[in-house]
């Protein structure tokens, strides 16, 4: 489903969220992108910062100690 693919993890706040919205903005209205990170505050700032950029959170699944996000641009 994912138009384009960030690998964040090991990164720690704010590096996983600066580093998608600089990829957010290579992206067309409508393209999704995965982020996956590893970082336990990203399960709050993503939510957040999708609703600050007007980007829609389709998807938040944890897959062992990696968070998947999935992002539609807005």
């Amino acid at each position: 489903m994912a138009d384009t693919f960030l690998d964040a993890t090991g990164l720690l706040c704010p590096l996983p969220v600066l580093k998608a919205r600089k990829r957010m903005k290579d992206l067309a209205s409508g393209e999704v992108l995965t982020v996956h990170a590893t970082d336990p505050g990203a399960e709050r700032d993503f939510p957040a910062f999708c609703e600050t950029q007007g980007h829609e959170l389709i998807k938040v699944v944890k897959d062992g100690d990696i968070l998947v996000f999935e992002i539609r641009k807005g």
